[in-house]
Parts: structure tokens; C-alpha cells; sequence
């Protein structure tokens, strides 16, 4: 579904560099990494916001710069930016940029307003934050993409509308025609729902793995001091010493064999983000 090959931008003093990304058909890729590590970036190059530099980007095997209304058409986006007239009503809106999609239903879209107890004659700029990313969201699924693109947008959304939301993009790729690619801070939400997981950091590509392969990749071991000192120095991505130990992140293979004193156990996302951020010895 979506392929992105050796993809290089640079804008200011910021740079994403070789960025290869592969997400098949009927999955959910979560996007990770640190506030400007680059992840709205690489969705602004995936709908043609911005330009690229070098590199290649597909959807549906087509190349979004030799096929852009093909692959737009096929792109639905939710970001944080107001890329909508706010002086508009959500209606007048979706109308008004449905035209641009050859599925744009109008009726689909009011179903979905109705659904997100959004007031669909109500001007955009009026709602609130939350409910300007629901219009969105109800936006994007209303012209039936096959790739949907989504930027941090839970932060912004109730307990309970995240639950539905959740349960919408499970519905979305049940077909296995259509594929998700999700940036949230929320990561919790990530380890439930996503078939693979692109960490991104100060514009590098950390991995992008299938979850199986991720959990199988890293461990979190803590333990005395001088037990985790016994472990190669090139298996340590970041090590920290607290008063009542010292806590590792370490790149894992199965074969390897830890110490019996220490504690060993899987990492959560949050764990390999927050050790890779904190390295001072990472090549990132």
C-alpha cells in the first residue's frame, strides 16, 4: 500500500534522511518519535504538501509525483493544521473539497457528523480543536481512500470518542484493501491496535518493524550495576543508574542469555523511546 524508498527532504536546518518504509495492504503502521523528529514532515511529503527532495514514494504501487491525482485521490488525511476554510459550515466544506475526490458521499459524510455529534451547519472555525479533527476524520472517510494518514489526532479526542475511533480504523482495514498510517504520543493505544511500528528520530529511520519482529528485538533489563557492565557494550542502545539499580535498553536476539539476577522483560514503546532519546551514545 504504501511505499516510501531512500526519501530525503530538507527544510531550514532540519533534515529527514533515507527514509524506507514499506507498509502492506490491511494494516495499521504506527509512526513514533520525539516532538521534531520529523514524523508531520514525512506525512507532508506523502500527500504532496511538500516537495521531495530525492527518493520515491508510492501508494498503490503508483509514484504520488508521476500519478498525483490518482494518488491523492486515494490519500485521507486528518492534521493538525486548519487546512479547511473556517469561515465555511462543516457541510459547505466537505462539499466544496468533495469535489476534488471521485467517491466524495455526501450522505456518508453526514452519517459520520451525526455519529460524531458534530452540528454539520455549524461554521469550522467555531468548533473546538477536537471536534475540528472529528470533522476531519468524518471528511476523510467519506471519500473512501485507500490510505489513511493520520497526525497526532487522539491527543485531542475524549476516552470515549477514542474508543470509537479505534474501533473505526479497525473497521477500515478489515477488507485488507486499505492501510493506516497513525503519529501519536498516545502509544498505548499503538501496542492495541497496530500490525507494525516506524520509529523515527531527529529525522533517521530508528526501525520500521513488523510487531513481532519489535518485541523480539529488545529488552529492558535492570538489575545491579555491575551485572548489566557484563553485557556487551555494543548490545546497550542506553543504560541508566538509579538509587536502587541500573536499567538498560539492550538490542536482543533470541539467543542471547542474561545473567539469572537480572530482570529481563519487554519493553513497551514508550520504554525504547524514551532510551533511545536519552542516549547519549545512539548513532540517531
Amino acid at each position: 500500500m504504501l511505499e516510501i524508498k531512500h526519501l530525503n527532504k530538507k527544510i531550514k536546518d532540519f533534515k529527514l534522511s533515507d527514509i524506507n518504509i514499506s507498509i502492506p495492504k490491511g494494516y495499521i503502521c504506527g509512526l513514533i518519535g520525539e516532538n521534531g523528529a520529523g514524523k508531520t514532515t514525512l506525512m507532508h511529503l506523502i500527500t504532496g504538501l511538500y516537495s521531495i527532495d530525492s527518493g520515491e514514494i508510492f501508494i498503490n504501487e503508483n509514484n504520488i509525483e508521476s500519478n498525483e491525482i490518482t494518488t491523492k485521490n486515494d490519500i485521507g488525511y486528518v492534521f493538525n493544521e486548519d487546512l479547511f476554510d473556517s469561515t465555511l459550515s462543516l457541510i459547505k466544506n466537505a462539499n466544496s473539497y468533495g469535489k476534488y475526490y471521485s467517491s466524495y458521499d455526501k450522505d456518508t459524510f453526514i452519517s459520520y457528523c451525526n455519529r460524531f455529534n458534530l452540528d454539520i451547519n455549524k461554521k469550522l472555525g467555531k468548533h473546538s480543536k477536537g471536534e475540528k479533527l472529528k470533522f476531519q476524520f468524518a471528511f476523510a472517510l467519506s471519500h473512501f481512500p485507500k490510505l489513511l494518514l493520520l497526525d497526532e489526532p487522539t491527543a485531542n479526542f475524549d476516552p470515549e470518542f477514542r474508543k470509537d475511533f479505534i474501533k473505526i480504523l479497525t473497521d477500515f482495514i478489515k477488507d485488507g484493501d486499505k492501510s493506516v498510517l497513525i503519529a501519536t504520543h498516545l502509544t498505548t493505544d499503538l501496542e492495541r491496535i497496530a500490525d507494525y511500528v516506524t520509529f523515527i528520530h531527529k529525522g533517521k529511520l530508528v526501525f520500521s518493524y513488523d510487531l513481532e519482529t519489535l518485541e523480539n528485538s529488545y529488552r529492558l533489563v535492570s538489575g545491579e550495576d555491575y551485572k548489566i557492565n557484563l553485557i556487551s557494550a555494543d548490545k546497550i542502545i542506553h543504560k541508566e543508574k538509579g538509587e536502587y539499580g541500573t536499567k538498560a535498553l539492550v538490542n536482543h536476539k533470541p539467543s542471547y542469555r542474561y545473567d539469572s539476577n537480572l530482570s529481563v522483560d519487554t519493553p513497551s514503546l514508550e520504554d525504547i523511546m524514551y532510551f533511545y532519546i536519552r542516549s547519549e551514545t545512539s548513532r540517531f
